[in-house]
């Protein structure tokens, strides 16, 4: 269990986090490490899988590029947390427990929800069909198969965001035979300066990548996009990278959530309406003086580092403090020799500063892997954990508790 129960003691509080991300492995890291000599706090870390995904590198995965096998419950080992290996098919928010593969309840004093986002294939036809995803490890290791066995062809990348540039960059240059299709809404980099964003065009265009601005996608057969405006594109094959989507277990659980199924939550990142829920990373709405936060990796760890501190604050009596994140760079892959790296302003707005070629690389590459052996030093210095741009005057939300 990690935490042993002496007799004639209460129970210990259980705390019970959904979800192994770059969030909740923050969460469960940060929380483990400081009540780990304590009796009195059970923490466990719920996953589908007990190999921790890197979601940065997924379009590498999807290239065939073969990646480090990071074991979570090897992670967990000497924090006193236990790992628990399942699928969330249920919470019940007014019972306090979640369900586990359909035939194990799990009851908790505390909840921390980091179920984060995938790709949403359902708004488009045939989308969950006939494309592919980066979803998952699996699901990357599915498209680089199929990439290997073509030979010759056209791959469309639906969605022209950074996860759509960095997959289109990728392929066009680990499969140099094939004809790479980047379209979507806007164009490649919209909010990032002008000249990084020539510069990410530039690239693409280096690569082969034909690029299609300012369409949009309305249905997906099996060997072709079709567009709004009635043109459709051949394709042998279709990446989905176009918008994401949330579980929908906190809605059906009862927790207030946005428009988007996201938990909205206090300025402590406790749900509004059940405080004893925490959220964090994509699962949760958090709202800064800029607005409220997108998903990315670089505001999810400090989110699951601040629950983290929220509960023990709150374990001691104490008023938890409000959250504060401020944005600061957006790296962005164009294959394994180039990249751009746009340095912004905390509301992610961007600077005039920005990185390019070698030394983006470098800089990437620093960033993509960093997140492990943050959570290995946190291990044996959690405070190490604590600290992250709290972004000023932009950051600031009036009346903040």
């Amino acid at each position: 269990m990690g935490t042993r129960q002496k007799t004639g003691t209460a129970a210990p509080h259980r705390v019970v986090i959904l979800g192994a991300g770059y969030a909740g492995t923050a969460a469960a890291i940060q929380l483990a490490a400081r009540v780990k000599q304590r009796e009195d706090v059970q923490v466990t870390l719920v996953n589908a899988q007990e190999r921790f995904t890197e979601r940065l590198r997924l379009h590498m995965t999807a290239t065939g590029q073969q990646l480090a096998e990071l074991s979570i419950p090897e992670l967990l080992e000497g924090t006193g947390a236990r790992f628990l290996r399942g699928w969330v098919t249920a919470v019940d928010a007014d019972a306090k427990t979640v369900r586990i593969d359909d035939d194990r309840v799990l009851p908790y004093d505390t909840l921390v929800y980091g179920l984060g986002s995938v790709a949403d294939t359902a708004t488009v036809p045939g989308a969950e069909d006939h494309a592919y995803t980066l979803n998952s490890t699996q699901d990357a290791g599915m498209l680089a198969a199929r990439l290997a066995r073509l030979g010759s062809g056209t791959v469309v990348v639906a969605g022209s965001g950074l996860t759509g540039v960095e997959s289109a960059a990728e392929i066009a240059e680990r499969h140099p035979e094939l004809d790479v299709v980047l379209l979507g809404r806007q164009e490649p980099g919209a909010a990032l300066h002008r000249k990084a964003r020539a510069y990410l065009r530039a690239a693409l265009d280096r690569l082969g990548v034909r690029v299609r601005s300012g369409v949009e996608v309305a249905k997906v057969l099996p060997d072709a996009v079709a567009l709004v405006g009635g043109e459709s594109i051949a394709a042998d094959v279709v990446l989905w990278t176009s918008g994401t989507r949330v579980s929908p277990l906190a809605a059906a659980a009862g927790l207030t959530v946005d428009g988007r199924g996201r938990i909205v939550t206090d300025a402590a990142l406790r749900s509004v309406s059940h405080p004893e829920v925490y959220a964090v990373g994509d699962a949760a709405a958090i709202r800064q003086g800029y607005g409220v936060m997108h998903g990315t990796c670089q505001g999810g760890m400090p989110t699951g580092v601040h629950a983290a501190l929220s509960i023990l604050r709150a374990l001691k009596g104490k008023q938890p403090t409000p959250f504060r994140f401020g944005y600061y760079h957006t790296p962005v892959s164009l294959g394994r020799h180039d990249a751009v790296v746009q340095f912004t302003r905390p509301d992610d707005s961007p600077r005039r500063i920005r990185l390019t070629g070698h030394w983006a690389v470098r800089y990437k590459e620093a960033v993509t892997a960093s997140p492990w052996p943050t959570y290995g030093r946190m291990k044996k210095m959690p405070a190490s954990g604590a600290f992250w741009p709290r972004g000023g005057r932009f950051t600031r939300v009036r009346n903040a508790r």
